[in-house]
């Protein structure tokens, strides 16, 4: 890969959107996960144009590039192993059209999550896929991993949301894929490759995304279990119960703990607590569901229920899960909370299963780690808790990390739900997608025949991810 001709970049954004202080430069060298490493330059674009003409000089001179949103991935995808031109897309953050009559809404990349959901509320509708992180979250960085959330069980994920993408290919063209309808049978659909691409084959500059009606009313409710299988035993139930939640989650005890801990919530420290939404524009269509839930939960000795349709009620019963992911840095102070395998999606019948392997595996390379997350969609998310100064806990989680996502092929389940592969899961999913690799680098290839956008990731990522980069931890190394 070619070095990066500063002055050069400077002639197209500016210098005022050039950023090579290696405090910057540090800083824009991470995500959420556990990896580290430094780019040459952050450029950040304006317009589509400005990016096209970044992509022409890097292609010319060879030089990685890697897409950024807000940084808040999991799994590495950001990080720039190969060093090059990270483009900070968040400054096109423009809501270009919203067309109720239609469905449809227009965004540039960097318009963040829960900003377009405002603009939305006035039209009586929302965009579904919203992820823990919405807060932060860009649309851009949500479709290029396929992004989800606690609603996705009723409401699916980025994919189902996305009608269109103009990107920005690694020659500097510039490409309209998909339609504005919500059908189409027009050739291959080639916007769907970008959705999960993590930034691979091309720049996304503009996506065209449907929305749907908020629902008039919500009414959440919790059960409580003593045994974690039983809740995941309730989880299978509800999903082949012919019931339709627009949210089901999973707590474990270990994440009840942590929440308690963080936020005094005074929870209690039962081995799981079920939350169960269902949504609606009439008390009538609601009740009756959350009745259903109840009764598949007491069958497998669920207990301690409470529901309410109060918003403000509503935020309190669900406060645990909302502060789950911070909180989990506070269930033991020696331990600090690492993304490593945590968000696998296995069958709602595997649930109980998967939960029960997470906790076995743990205690058995001496680890602590979770389970919880959007069960109603399959998605088991975890959280591996250890000592990072320690080497022999990297192993360690290493180890769990390679057996658990063993055990979730061997039932059927993926490697990543919503967060994507980068490089901490690079191997679980080289081994999960063995006899498609071949055929995804060839898409690669006539995408981006010089190998410039974010390399060393997805399918080209590492084996070793302990290895590969930096460690955003301080090792006894």
């Amino acid at each position: 890969m070619g070095s990066v001709n500063i002055e050069k970049l400077k002639a197209i954004v500016g210098g005022g959107n050039i950023l090579s202080d290696p405090a910057d430069l540090f800083v824009y060298g991470s995500d959420s996960s556990v990896h580290q490493a430094t780019p040459q330059v952050v450029v950040r674009p304006q317009d589509t144009a400005q990016v096209q003409e970044i992509m022409r000089y890097a292609n010319s001179d060879k030089v990685p590039v890697i897409a950024r949103g807000s940084g808040s991935g999991m799994c590495g995808q950001v990080v720039p192993v190969q060093g090059g031109i990270v483009l900070d897309m968040k400054d096109m953050n423009r809501i270009l059209e919203i067309n109720p009559a239609d469905g449809y809404c227009r965004v540039e990349p960097g318009v963040i999550d829960d900003d377009l959901n405002r603009a939305l509320k006035p039209y009586g509708v929302f965009y579904p896929p919203t992820p823990a992180s919405s807060v932060v979250a860009t649309i851009g960085g949500e479709i290029a991993n396929n992004a989800s959330g606690g609603r996705s069980v009723k409401y699916g994920a980025a994919r189902d949301a996305v009608l269109a993408v103009k990107v920005v290919m690694a020659d500097g063209r510039l490409l309209s894929l998909g339609s504005s309808t919500r059908v189409a049978a027009s050739g291959y659909p080639l916007e769907k490759l970008l959705i999960g691409s993590e930034g691979t084959l091309a720049i996304i500059v503009e996506a065209t995304l449907r929305f749907v009606p908020i629902p008039k009313l919500r009414c959440l409710g919790t059960a409580k279990f003593n045994r974690l299988s039983d809740a995941g035993h309730a989880i299978s139930g509800i999903m082949g119960g012919g019931c339709q939640p627009s949210m089901l989650e999973l707590i474990d005890k270990v994440a009840i703990i942590a929440a308690n801990k963080a936020e005094n919530l005074g929870l209690p420290e039962v081995d799981a607590i079920l939350l169960f939404e269902a949504d609606g524009m009439a008390k009538e269509t609601i009740d009756p569901e959350i009745q259903k839930f109840q009764a598949i939960c007491e069958k497998n000795n669920g207990f301690g229920f409470e529901y309410s349709y109060d918003e403000k009620e509503r935020a309190r019963i669900w406060a645990g899960r909302a502060k789950l992911f911070p909180s989990l840095s506070k269930y033991d102070e020696r331990l600090a909370s690492t993304s490593l395998a945590d968000d696998m999606a296995v069958p709602f019948s595997k649930m109980a299963e998967t939960a029960d392997k997470i906790h076995e595996v743990a205690d058995r390379h001496g680890l602590v780690m979770t389970a919880y997350g959007h069960c109603g969609a399959g998605c088991m998310h975890t959280k591996i808790l250890m000592d990072t100064e320690r080497d022999e806990q990297w192993e360690a989680a290493k180890e769990a990390v390679k057996e658990i996502y063993d055990f979730v092929r061997s039932v059927g389940g993926t490697t990543s739900a919503e967060h994507g592969i980068g490089m901490s899961k690079a191997a679980a999913f080289k081994r999960e997608k063995a006899d498609s690799l071949e055929l995804m680098r060839a898409i690669k290839k006539a995408f981006d025949p010089n190998g410039i956008l974010n390399p060393g990731k997805l399918m080209d990522g590492p084996e070793d991810w302990v290895a590969e980069t930096q460690l955003r931890y301080q090792t006894s190394k």
